[in-house]
């Protein structure tokens, strides 16, 4: 199978809304993307898939040596060999990819965060870093958009994690800050054990407050005069809210299932931000 081929089929396994959003692209900047986007998904099913911590690091480490042979030497992954032309082709530097290995990385050696500033590092290596690329490759005439695809990036991360704080639960995750879960009375075996009381409701309202204030602050970071070639992300973003407003809806009950949007409802989401810009 070709690299590029292989990574359509690898974002195409996924199901993401970010791999749907790619079609406004054009062929070129579609084909990079889905590079990159192709890149994350390797990485970060080395720890999901983990069931040994050592051969994990032993593969995230096999991933550096693919990320430095893109800049130097010939990759042997058909995704690494997709990535080469990209890297040249939108001024992708090494030390991004590396980054988003280092986030990925922190999952094998934490499974806890004392606060929020330890939670943010965490976002902006696996995400922040990672928009930062994605606006490189959809194009942009104004500096002031990357302040705004880091902080969109983060955003993102910030998401999933209220999404999946029961998953993460089962692999004995938590990323949600320690101090916060002192501050609303959740114990981690309130978290562990999937107890939805008062304070959990009353500690997710606070992390959808933040997430949407971080949403905000990207959206009036973005130039008008980028936000055509940024659509992908900005439909991305009316996504997402959308989801946080249907966890909201739901109680945040999101211990014990996964609360998403359907795929009519994504693809209307779409069409319509699309069509805005």
């Amino acid at each position: 199978m070709q690299p590029d081929a292989y990574c359509q089929q690898k974002a195409a396994q996924s199901g993401s809304s970010f791999y749907r959003s790619f079609r406004f692209l054009p062929t070129a900047r579609r084909r990079a993307i889905t590079a990159l986007y192709a890149f994350c998904r390797e990485v970060d099913d080395v720890v999901d898939d983990a069931t040994d911590v050592g051969v994990a690091r032993t593969k995230l480490a096999w991933w550096r040596g693919q990320v430095a042979a893109i800049f130097g030497g010939v990759p042997q992954h058909p995704v690494a060999q997709a990535l080469q032309p990209v890297v040249a082709e939108f001024a992708l530097n090494e030390a991004q990819l590396q980054a988003v290995i280092d986030g990925m990385a922190m999952d094998l050696e934490q499974q806890r965060y004392l606060d929020f500033a330890m939670l943010e590092r965490y976002c902006d290596l696996v995400a922040g870093g990672v928009g930062l690329m994605s606006a490189e490759i959809f194009g942009y005439s104004n500096p002031a958009t990357r302040a705004y695809a880091r902080d969109l990036g983060i955003a993102f991360q910030l998401t999933n994690i209220i999404r999946d704080v029961g998953e993460d639960a089962c692999r004995g995750r938590i990323y949600l800050p320690q101090d916060e879960l002192d501050r609303f009375g959740v114990s981690a075996a309130d978290i562990l054990g999937a107890r939805h009381t008062p304070g959990f409701v009353a500690l997710m309202r606070f992390q959808v407050a933040r997430a949407r204030a971080i949403y905000a602050r990207a959206l009036g970071a973005l130039p008008a005069a980028d936000r055509r070639a940024q659509r992908p992300g900005l439909i991305m973003a009316a996504t997402y809210r959308a989801l946080l407003r249907a966890i909201e809806r739901n109680d945040f009950q999101v211990l014990d299932r996964r609360v998403t949007l359907s795929p009519l409802r994504k693809a209307w989401i779409a069409w319509t931000t699309s069509w805005s810009y």
